[in-house]
């Protein structure tokens, strides 16, 4: 059976003390060599015992600040108890500890400035995507009011060119909204059986004219299925699917081709999204989901789009219990796929 280290002194320091009044009761009876021995014991067991105390309350000292940081780690900051218990190496566990809690505070320090940039940069963005259409509308507006509207063909382009603004000011606020209430977890998932067959050619015929212009080909893999049955809320997997589509033929090569493939498995359907344009770099593939991150800003832009498609889509798969994963290579085409799961069978 094992003593503590508390243990351990109290038993010296009872030895000390008998070594000591057996020096004092004895001594003067003993010869000098002997005498003098005695005395050299007793200094000796002196020693140890003002050490062996001292000892005592270090430890408890020591302890008591072992303890305090456990009780910081699990962040309750009560009154702490008396009691302590002793460990081996003390100073080497504070020591372990306080630089275990330095490194964690360093980490949460590095989050909180990497979210500081992520606000300003936020704040930066959604004020330049605000700014644009306002002051387009507004300066529309103002050139009607100094004198064009007496010009029906001035009045009527300018018109309609202001309320082309406004419209996408409008589109911009609702995107904001919606990610907002997405990321807050507002918005419930209705979540029913649904066949993506007839949803993906719905959104083909939506995108359709878009894709004209810029003479891409629209193609569905469906591996000769008839029918491919996921459990998801319709609404939002078409939002999924008409940003995912959308952005392929801004961003695609013109003249090309994007395919949309359903692979059925057992538990779930691999959706994914791919095109044969330029290809995203390594250093965007972790951002493009960011609100507002675009990759080409000046080219982006001029494609039109709030910049938030992207991160919407990101959070209607996360509520759906799937991630969006990328795949793309310079000059080879990007592809973008997500899984849903497949409905019960009773």
């Amino acid at each position: 059976m094992g003593f503590s280290s508390r243990t351990i002194a109290i038993l010296i320091s009872l030895a000390v003390a008998a070594v000591i009044l057996a020096g004092l009761f004895i001594g003067p009876y003993l010869p000098f060599r002997t005498r003098v021995l005695t005395l050299a014991i007793a200094f000796s067991a002196c020693f140890l015992l003002i050490y062996f105390s001292f000892e005592i309350l270090i430890f408890k000292e020591i302890n008591n600040i072992y303890a305090g940081l456990e009780h910081i780690k699990r962040k309750e900051f009560r009154k702490m108890s008396n009691k302590f218990l002793f460990r081996p190496d003390p100073l080497q566990r504070i020591k372990d500890e306080i630089l275990f809690m330095a490194e964690q505070k360093q980490k949460e320090i590095d989050e909180l400035k990497r979210l500081q940039v992520l606000r300003r940069e936020f704040l930066a963005d959604v004020s330049h995507e605000l700014k644009t259409p306002i002051f387009a509308a507004q300066g529309f507006i103002h050139t009607l009011l100094d004198g064009a509207m007496d010009d029906e063909r001035v009045r009527d382009k300018f018109l309609k060119k202001a309320a082309k603004s406004l419209d996408g000011l409008d589109a911009l606020v609702q995107d904001l909204i919606s990610i907002s209430q997405l990321e807050k977890g507002v918005v419930k998932m209705n979540k029913r059986p649904m066949d993506m067959l007839p949803l993906c050619r719905e959104v083909f015929e939506e995108l359709e004219m878009k894709a004209q212009t810029r003479q891409i080909k629209l193609h569905l893999q469906q591996n000769g299925h008839q029918q491919i049955m996921v459990h998801a809320d319709h609404n939002r997997i078409k939002q999924v699917l008409i940003n995912l589509v959308d952005n392929a033929i801004k961003y695609g090569s013109e003249n090309g081709n994007i395919w949309v493939a359903l692979i059925d498995g057992k538990r779930k359907v691999l959706i994914s999204v791919t095109d044969d344009g330029p290809g995203i770099a390594k250093e965007h593939q972790n951002r493009i989901f960011e609100r507002f991150y675009r990759i080409d800003k000046s080219r982006s832009r001029d494609s039109g789009g709030s910049g938030l498609g992207l991160a919407i889509s990101k959070h209607i798969i996360e509520a759906h219990r799937s991630t969006i994963l990328v795949n793309s290579e310079l000059g080879k085409g990007t592809s973008l796929q997500f899984k849903l799961s497949k409905p019960k069978v009773l």
